[in-house]
């Protein structure tokens, strides 16, 4: 009769806690917080587990447990362990980070399951930190795909927890460095604080002497105290303390606490984890220290950790009144810091390059796996094209879906261990595959809407007779091909072919497209019916060597300028190949222009022989009749005939012609070999860049070179070795140069790995000091061998001085005020390692692994041969005092090659060009002008009728004080041509909380910020001291600073007008700062 009362009595408690509950009370966030103690030392046990969405096995091996032989983990069990223990105790807490998986774990839950973690997220015993749909790298990743995928991880958490799902605090424990304009990011996302794991060495040595590894981070200068966030770097980056893995991953024992067993250990667990305890205290400024209790896929036995983490509370707490031991959270911690009053370092720059010892800089993945980041790249473009045409053609839901494969691809993409290159070769080819499954899935939407587009009345043609055509529904198969390899089966073997042109950007451009064709002569019509100027150009047989696994029978391209493309709208042109000897079109103006300024601009082609003599003793003065030479009326690049080279740019403008000397060359390092047994031996590997000399060889003293001259494009094909190409390329009207390199398949029979980089030599006068981009938005000043926050010891000159390059690196001479800029296609690694110099690692292919956990060398193959990479670096050069000056211009040039237009093409077998006249061949998806300071960073679906909208000011502060730089207004309620404006509603950044909700916390510092961080830091930077004002300074941040500047617009002519600012003259007018972005959601009705 008892064990059947005991029976009745444990499925009765069962039950009570299996019913579902609509209605928990929610005490989530800060108000779940256990309590703390002032009077002892407060130790945050944060159980976590970290789970790498992909890294050595692919993502779906991780979450389903397969594949063990490689790692043993399955992110399935610990979700499912994890809920089961945090049922059992109201007590217990558990953070967790990764959308991605808690997405696809969600989706296997019944009713039951959901409803409990419901109630564990509504309690705050489950608690969400970071929350995007993965942990995101910081150094290659691009603020454009990182912002996208922590709006998709946020709004999934936000769609299914409600408030409560909001990660309150920011969890970047693993990536190999932190970025300054992430950190940006996080503050305007409304997270309160952010804890990090990975710093460089020596600065957490530094900071760990002083107290300051937590600090008040400002993330933009030009935004002020609304950038600022509270920043940890925890003790033991997010491991347990040592012998406190309980896990079935670790061998470390158990806490044994049966007196009466010989293994009884409370004793010696206790005395060991308060040793640990006061060594963490000892650095930290409150009483209050964070302790992670978790791992690499930990947890998978969640019943391990908190069997013996509830006895480890339990005996340190009762043993040891001056420490309070309890269960918290990541926002439990940082709320402990905000009530200590405690003040506050600051901090302005940003965690790059990081180290762990002096001979293992992790900068070797800034350009690891290029093919792959150029991929990511486009990815992130093709996105962008597809989520807005589905927000201004209102699709279905099943194109959503479709949709929503890309969004989750990309998400996937920007994890520290894929857009990184670090993982293993077969994750790299699974995280490929997802990617194109993602960009076909989205290719449908597109197709879609430009039928749903196309198919409307056309403007520019009469409707012809049924006579004439069939009245059958109309509907444009596309396709994208791979122009990166000169490959396109529909224009290599159709004589007749449509090419749709879409721009994302929300400005009106024009841009030069390229088509692999097999024939000799073609036609291309206009929407408007005129033929348009065409140039074919041979491929180079570099190329054509070269690229091995190319599938393609085209040996030439067809070259066209699709002339004001507009805003987020397309163009079509009908392709017809034809048999005429030659083409004959009306020539532009800018042509006749072009031939009358020739004579003028090879003027400027001769250089100065002591000039040349300081950029590259080894050569001579060019004599400008021997001279090979390209360009057009803005620009000119001469080569040096005694070595092969370039030799000099040439700008002209305003019938001035200034002359640049300047070589660019293709070298290399050898990558250091070795065990990694200690840290002298470290290898060069996937995460690691280690030269085994400071100097990088020439692949040949002379280059071969082929002039290439045409209507549209002048190009110097050169020849550095059977692995070694690239063409040197300007375009008609164009204000800068291409260097598109080709690089691969890298010789290693001699056993020797080899880091390929192009290097660009001036004589600048550039005092240490160049410049990179903090993932495609600001610019921060680098010095060599200088640290802003420590007194740097050098140990590995060159990559030492690498810095992450995700879209542009420059030098500048203030003497002469003159300034070189760089432009990337993808993530790469650059430093100037002398003055004056500009280099980029392209590619690398190395032999031996560094030992960092992937124990796999990098050492890419495709069908048995070594990887072939292909891309182009963008080249600006001039004077500070140029009409345009090189900042400005390379800004602009920057965001048209993120988001160029996406090239379509449809078969004409089946298509005449009088059906394609019938079409809509032209569309502008935004009926005003932007102002040329903003750009469109978003526009997608949302929710119901609703889409989500950014516009971003792209420009800082100094960089056009009396014009780009002002602040700009934007009218929305006419913006699109498809879309009518209903109502309007800010949001924070991610869009997961109105902007109005937002109420952030006030931190006290021990020193104002500096106004500007990159005018403060130059070589006599004292870093020793970062002190600036003596008094301490309460920052509010609940807000943006708000700027003195006054507007400026664009007239006709491109001139820029200074005008007063007038803000909020009606709802739908918005007004911008300096690198402003705002969000909103705004629900429309489709016109």
């Amino acid at each position: 009769m008892k064990i059947l009362s005991f029976v009745a009595f444990s499925i009765f408690i069962f039950v009570i806690e299996s019913r579902p509950n609509e209605n928990v009370k929610q005490t989530c966030g800060y108000d779940s917080c256990h309590p703390t103690k002032s009077d002892a030392i407060n130790v945050h046990l944060v159980p976590h587990t970290h789970d790498d969405v992909g890294w050595l096995k692919t993502v779906d091996q991780y979450y389903y447990g397969s594949r063990n032989n490689i790692n043993k983990a399955g992110v399935q069990y610990i979700l499912d362990s994890v809920v089961d223990e945090l049922i059992k105790d109201p007590v217990r807490r558990f953070v967790y980070v990764e959308s991605a998986y808690f997405d696809k774990w969600w989706s296997d839950q019944n009713d039951q399951r959901r409803h409990h973690v419901k109630r564990l997220v509504a309690e705050g015993r489950l608690e969400f930190a970071g929350g995007a749909w993965s942990m995101n790298d910081e150094a290659a990743a691009h603020y454009h795909s990182v912002l996208d995928q922590l709006t998709w991880g946020l709004r999934f958490l936000n769609d299914t927890f409600g408030e409560c799902g909001r990660p309150k605090a920011g969890w970047q424990i693993d990536p190999f460095g932190h970025s300054r304009e992430l950190a940006n990011m996080w503050s305007l996302s409304g997270f309160d604080g952010l804890l990090l794991g990975r710093v460089d060495y020596q600065d957490r040595r530094r900071r760990s002497n002083s107290k300051e590894l937590e600090m008040l981070w400002r993330g933009s200068d030009d935004l002020g105290v609304g950038s600022d966030i509270m920043t940890g770097i925890m003790f033991n980056t997010y491991s347990p303390p040592p012998g406190f893995c309980f896990d079935i991953l670790c061998t470390d024992e158990p806490i044994i606490d049966n007196p009466n067993s010989p293994d009884y250990n409370v004793d010696k667990m206790v005395e060991n984890f308060l040793e640990y305890v006061n060594d963490a205290q000892s650095v930290y400024k409150t009483n209050n220290i964070i302790i992670t209790m978790g791992g690499d896929f930990t947890y998978q036995n969640a019943n391990l950790w908190y069997k013996n983490m509830d006895k480890l509370i339990k005996y340190v707490n009762e043993r040891e009144p001056k420490v309070n031991l309890l269960y918290s959270t990541p926002a439990c911690y940082i709320k402990s810091l905000y009530d200590s009053n405690a003040i506050w370092p600051v901090k302005q720059d940003d965690f790059f390059p990081y180290a762990s010892d002096e001979h293992a800089y992790w900068t070797g993945y800034f350009t690891s796996r290029p093919t792959f980041k150029y991929y990511e790249r486009r990815g992130n473009n093709f996105l962008q094209v597809c989520k807005q045409l589905y927000a201004m053609t209102n699709l279905n839901a099943r194109d959503k879906v479709d949709l929503n494969m890309l969004r989750t691809a990309m998400g996937i993409m920007q994890h520290h261990d894929a857009i990184t290159g670090t993982e293993k070769q077969n994750v790299a080819k699974d995280y490929e595959r997802i990617l194109e499954n993602g960009i076909q899935d989205c290719l449908v939407v597109v197709q879609e809407a430009m039928t749903k587009l196309m198919s409307e009345k056309s403007e520019l043609y009469e409707t012809p007779s049924s006579s004439e055509s069939n009245s059958k529904d109309y509907y444009l198969p596309m396709t994208l091909c791979q122009l990166n390899a000169s490959e396109c089966v529909i224009s290599e073997t159709n004589d007749n072919f449509v090419v749709t042109v879409y721009n994302p950007l929300g400005h009106t451009i024009d841009d030069y497209i390229r088509l692999p064709i097999a024939g000799n002569t073609y036609d291309v019509t206009s929407a408007s019916g005129e033929k348009v100027e065409t140039q074919i150009v041979a491929i180079s047989e570099n190329v054509l060597n070269q690229l091995k696994t190319r599938n393609s029978i085209a040996t030439k391209e067809l070259v066209f300028l699709v002339e004001k493309l507009p805003r987020l709208g397309y163009k079509s042109f009908y392709v017809q190949k034809t048999n005429s000897s030659e083409i004959q079109t009306k020539r532009p103006s800018t042509y006749n222009k072009l031939e009358s300024r020739k004579k003028h601009a090879s003027e400027g082609t001769k250089l100065n022989h002591e000039s040349r003599n300081k950029i590259k003793n080894s050569h001579s003065n060019l004599s400008n009749e021997q001279s090979l030479t390209i360009g057009n009326e803005y620009i000119q690049v001469s080569m040096d005939p005694n070595t092969g080279y370039v030799g000099s740019i040439s700008q002209i403008e305003n019938n001035k012609t200034t002359t640049f000397p300047l070589v660019q060359e293709i070298l290399f390092y050898e990558g250091m070999s070795g065990n990694n047994n200690v840290s002298e031996n470290r290898a060069s590997g996937a995460y690691i860049f280690r030269p085994k000399s400071a100097e990088p060889l020439l692949i040949t003293d002379k280059p071969i070179n082929k002039v290439v001259k045409g209507k549209l494009v002048e190009e110097i094909h050169q020849r550095f070795s059977d692995w070694a190409s690239q063409i040197i390329r300007v375009y008609r009207d164009r204000g800068y140069v291409e260097f598109e390199w080709l690089i691969g398949p890298i010789p290693i029979e001699d056993k020797v790995g080899k880091e390929v980089i192009s290097r660009f030599t001036t004589d600048f006068k550039s005092e240490n000091t160049f410049y990179t981009d903090s993932n495609g938005r600001q610019l921060l000043k680098r010095i060599l061998n200088k640290r802003p926050t420590w007194k740097l010891d050098v140990h590995e000159p060159v990559s030492g001085n690498y810095y992450p390059v995700t879209s542009m690196i420059s030098i500048k001479d203030e003497s002469s005020k003159k300034s070189l800029f760089v432009l990337t296609d993808r993530s790469q690694g650059g430093s100037s390692l002398k003055d004056g110099q500009i280099e980029l690692m392209v590619h690398r292919r190395l032999l031996h692994d560094d030992a960092f956990g992937v124990e796999e060398a990098l050492n890419e193959t495709e069908n048995g041969l070594g990887l072939v990479a292909r891309g182009t670096h963008y080249l600006v050069i001039g004077k500070d005092d140029d009409n345009v000056p090189p900042l400005v211009f390379s800004k602009i040039l920057a965001l048209s090659k993120l988001l160029q237009p996406a090239v379509l093409f449809t078969s004409g077998d089946n298509l005449t060009m009088l059906e394609w006249k019938q079409n809509k061949n032209e569309f502008n998806g935004i009926s005003s002008f932007l102002p040329p300071n903003v750009h469109l960073l978003t526009l997608e679906p949302w929710k119901g009728k609703s889409v989500l909208l950014r516009l971003e000011h792209f420009f800082q502060k100094k960089d056009s004080p009396d014009a780009l730089s002002n602040p700009a207004t934007v009218d929305l309620e006419q913006l699109f041509s498809k879309l009518k404006i209903l109502s309007v509603r800010e949001t924070n950044l991610a869009a997961n909380l109105w902007k109005s909700d937002m109420n952030k916390m006030e931190w006290t510092t021990e020193e104002d910020m500096a106004e500007e961080f990159n005018d403060k830091y130059n070589p006599d930077y004292d870093s020793e001291r970062l002190r600036i004002f003596d008094e301490p300074s309460v920052l509010m941040m609940n807000g943006f600073e708000k700027s003195p500047y006054t507007v400026g617009r664009r007239d006709k002519n491109y001139n820029f007008l200074k005008k007063k600012i007038k803000r909020d003259e009606n709802k739908f007018v918005i007004s911008l700062d300096p690198m402003e972005i705002k969000t909103f959601v705004v629900e429309v009705e489709f016109r």
